[in-house]
């Protein structure tokens, strides 16, 4: 089990990125959170097998059709066992 802190900067609000997230995280099984940040880039925090959230995060650096990724910041997170993953 591994843990992710990530922050996403680019194009990503108003081009459903945290709907997109969810649903990408739910399909490869990842629990965790995805919210907006009022700096306009995107927050989450990943929980799952490695290379699930090693596959998500891959996944994440294109999100959907309208989104514009410039990079991402992640780091280590502390596990919280988070029961699925929300938009919150």
């Amino acid at each position: 089990m591994t843990s992710r802190h990530l922050i996403v900067h680019g194009t990503v609000q108003g081009v459903f990125y945290r709907d997109w997230t969810v649903a990408a995280a739910r399909n490869r099984g990842v629990t965790g959170w995805v919210r907006n940040r009022q700096d306009g880039t995107v927050e989450a925090r990943l929980e799952g097998e490695e290379d699930a959230v090693e596959t998500l995060i891959a996944a994440m650096h294109e999100g959907p059709p309208s989104a514009r990724v410039e990079r991402i910041d992640q780091n280590e997170a502390q596990t919280d066992g988070f029961a699925s993953f929300e938009r919150i």
